[in-house]
């Protein structure tokens, strides 16, 4: 189930996305376009729904300004989804400057609207980057994001 959603958020991802041009494509001819690449409709309209639910995440949404030392404590079905290598490594990116406050709870918000068991370190990596790619003013955050996620590939093949 999660594989089918990733899969086609990761191709929607890769393939449509563009950083100089705003995701506003036609919705049918993608429809049409990932239904020949061999997705299925039900994955395609989930995707198409997790999509607008990260366009439409309000960042400060309920969220107060804390200091650089708070600590953000995760609620059990967070706990359940989130490995404890994917709370650090949300913790390590925050941590690093390249996820704020806000956005690591876009983040938080995506993964939980992924409505899956539980997810591995790299598919954070990758809704990290969509999450980054989405926000306005995170093109420095992205670039460091996008090292983090190349980087362990290319160590992968020494």
């Amino acid at each position: 189930m999660k594989e089918n959603l990733l899969d086609v958020l990761l191709y929607l991802f890769e393939n449509t996305l563009d950083e100089d041009t705003d995701f506003e494509p036609d919705r049918e001819r993608l429809l049409a376009e990932l239904e020949d690449a061999g997705f299925h409709r039900a994955d395609i309209h989930r995707a198409f729904d997790w999509l607008e639910g990260l366009a439409n995440a309000d960042p400060a949404r309920g969220l107060k300004k804390h200091s650089r030392h708070s600590m953000r404590v995760f609620n059990q079905k967070e706990l359940f989804r989130l490995s404890t290598e994917a709370r650090g490594f949300l913790h390590y990116l925050e941590q690093i400057g390249v996820l704020d406050q806000e956005n690591r709870e876009v983040a938080i918000d995506r993964i939980m609207a992924l409505d899956t068991d539980e997810i591995d370190i790299d598919e954070v990596k990758w809704i990290i980057l969509m999450v980054l790619f989405n926000q306005p003013g995170q093109e420095q955050a992205y670039a460091r994001m996008e090292d983090l996620v190349f980087e362990e590939g290319v160590d992968a093949l020494h």
